[in-house]
């Protein structure tokens, strides 16, 4: 196995073990979760910080959300296109906020862009159903992606627990209970 697999290897091994344990996890804990000796750890990444500062950097990279994002199949329907988004927002929100978490991170360390980059994407992927939106696919982008990242603080996401068919059907048909012989 060549050094940059093995890193790869290694990286996958400490992502679940810092979310469990955050910094204080040990040399010894990740050379045993990683079936290698302690001092493979060492030669792979110099020494134990640059391995977390790596592994955190790797699971904060929104690439492969990105990459989820534009695998969304085109002909769903609105409906299921926004659950799609919802779900994968939610997921990535609450990772992000669990590693911080795990880290005594406050903030996220964001890339430049990173924001622009997911409403962009999303705004793509609703562009199919323009005509059926009250607004520009890019504000409700700009929307999802507030209410997901919301719902991912516990403090709100516990408080009030919307499942993505409610948060659905809140942005496709609003608050108001439906009128009698209203369709």
């Amino acid at each position: 196995m060549g050094l940059e697999q093995r890193q790869e290897m290694i990286i996958g091994v400490v992502i679940p073990l810092l979310l469990e344990h955050g910094p204080a996890v040990t040399s010894k804990q990740i050379a045993e979760a990683a079936g290698v000796a302690e001092g493979t750890i060492f030669r792979a990444f110099g020494d134990k910080e640059t391995l977390i500062a790596q592994s955190v950097s790797r699971y904060l990279d929104p690439l492969a959300v990105h990459t989820a994002l534009r695998s969304i199949e085109p002909d769903l329907g609105l409906d299921e296109t926004l659950r799609a988004i919802i779900d994968l927002l939610r997921e990535r929100f609450s990772g992000v906020i669990r590693m911080m978490s795990a880290m005594g991170q406050a903030s996220p360390q964001g890339r430049p862009g990173g924001t622009q980059q997911f409403e962009a994407i999303i705004a793509e992927i609703l562009q199919p159903y323009s005509g059926e939106l009250s607004v520009e696919p890019d504000a409700i982008a700009q929307f999802l992606r507030v209410i997901a990242f919301a719902l991912a603080i516990p403090v709100f996401g516990e408080t009030v627990p919307l499942s993505s068919d409610e948060i659905v059907a809140l942005v496709t048909r609003g608050v108001a209970a439906p009128k009698e012989g209203r369709s």
